[in-house]
């Protein structure tokens, strides 16, 4: 990778110059209609020219995969390991979350913020380190617990803390309680982009804290395995996936059309046949339920609403023969005749 000076104007086409052969390379891992998946490397790769992701570098993954900015961003934007702003060397990160904050967590940071000079997100004027303060770095067992470029230093406080900071500052790269050797954040990203770092022990072997063996030491003092595990089995090539990929493929089209030419060779030739029970029932349902017409729904006949008028008729005569009706009131005519209805 080739350093772009901070006063370089840098363009989606510089970085098309610089980065264009190995991008294809990142693309052609994956499928022709997976391309896609090759955005997590590609911002990786950015990031390793740049130190971040830029604008220009959202740009230029987007025209690689044939997306947008936007959907190139939301990618960005959602994972923390992406940078939007120019960031040092070495990225401290301190855990304050609940258990490391318990610990000592928050002491460790404050004290580091005031001997750098910074605070959270923020990087020393000579663009050597960035500090942090994390939620969790899934370290809990080993708080409180800082990271280098995402190497840990467990169970720090004060005084270790500063002492990792300030080798930083002078040049050195002190060697992590567990875990890879330190290298920097552009280091880093071409590895996690999937190109061999090609420093010498760059990839050594780190140490590994105890805690973190524990249960595969209680799996070998008890006899636990996988069943038919052999660690032994190779890791098929990329061609030879690819290959096992299209078998399977071809294989699951076969059964699914054996399986269609099955099905349609047992569907009838036509609907079925309507039972004549059904058919008579249908033409005694059609018959008892006539259609509206425009004056009453269907169904409702006038036989109650004339009942209905004779017995409130007839009860208006009774409570006149008990009481005496007034002139005009229901149940006589104005000449104190009944009404034809009540005779």
């Amino acid at each position: 990778m080739t350093d772009i000076r901070q006063d370089e104007p840098v363009t989606a086409a510089v970085l098309r110059d610089r980065l264009g052969e190995r991008a294809r390379e990142i693309v052609a891992r994956y499928p022709a209609d997976r391309s896609r998946s090759a955005l997590l490397p590609l911002l990786h790769l950015v990031q390793a020219e740049e130190g971040y992701v830029s604008p220009s570098g959202v740009q230029f993954c987007a025209e690689v995969l044939g997306l947008n900015k936007a959907q190139v961003g939301a990618v960005a934007t959602f994972y923390t390991m992406y940078k939007r702003r120019p960031t040092g060397d070495w990225l401290v990160s301190v855990c304050t979350n609940t258990m490391c904050n318990v610990l000592g967590g928050q002491e460790v940071y404050d004290s580091l913020s005031e001997l750098l000079g910074v605070g959270h997100d923020e990087t020393t004027p000579d663009g050597t380190i960035t500090l942090e303060h994390a939620e969790c770095l899934a370290a809990c067992d080993y708080g409180p617990v800082m990271t280098v470029n995402y190497e840990f230093f467990d169970r720090v406080d004060r005084d270790s803390a500063a002492s990792v900071v300030e080798e930083l500052r002078s040049g050195g790269r002190p060697t992590p309680t567990r875990g890879a050797r330190l290298c920097t954040l552009k280091e880093m990203a071409v590895q996690l982009a999937g190109f061999a770092d090609p420093r010498d022990g760059a990839v050594a072997d780190g140490r590994v804290g105890d805690a973190s063996l524990r249960g595969l030491r209680l799996a070998q003092e008890h006899g636990v395995s996988v069943p038919g595990f052999d660690p032994d089995t190779p890791i098929r090539s990329k061609a030879d996936a690819d290959k096992a990929a299209e078998r399977a493929k071809a294989e699951q089209a076969k059964a699914d059309k054996a399986k269609a030419e099955q099905a349609e060779k047992a569907a009838p030739a036509g609907p079925p046949p309507v039972p004549a029970d059904a058919k008579a029932a249908e033409a005694a349902g059609a018959a008892g339920n006539q259609p509206a017409g425009d004056a009453k729904p269907a169904g409702e006949g006038t036989g109650a609403q004339e009942r209905n008028l004779a017995e409130a008729g007839g009860s208006t005569a009774a409570g006149a023969g008990a009481g005496g009706t007034p002139a005009g009131s229901a149940g006589s005519t104005p000449d104190g005749g009944e009404k034809e209805a009540d005779k």
